[in-house]
């Protein structure tokens, strides 16, 4: 079934229903769908720690996957 197929179906379906409920589910779903394809905006103090973490990762400042693990189970376990 193609995409505009399946637009149709769904506009048509949505129509015909009178379960207030239901709809509201139907509405929750594309709503999250919708707002993952937001990208928001980024503040000022979010570019800046975004701008410190590239300078670390430039110089080597910055600890592996592993390595961040181990100390996560350290943490973990006190």
């Amino acid at each position: 079934m193609k995409t505009e197929e399946i637009k149709s179906r769904l506009h048509e379906g949505i129509e015909n229903i009178d379960d207030a409920d239901f709809l509201l589910a139907i509405k929750e779903l594309i709503e999250r769908k919708y707002n993952s394809l937001d990208t928001g905006k980024i503040s000022d103090i979010q570019m800046k720690r975004i701008k410190e973490s590239d300078k670390q990762i430039e110089k080597g400042d910055f600890l592996s996957d592993e390595q961040a693990n181990k100390i996560i189970d350290k943490w973990l376990e006190e």
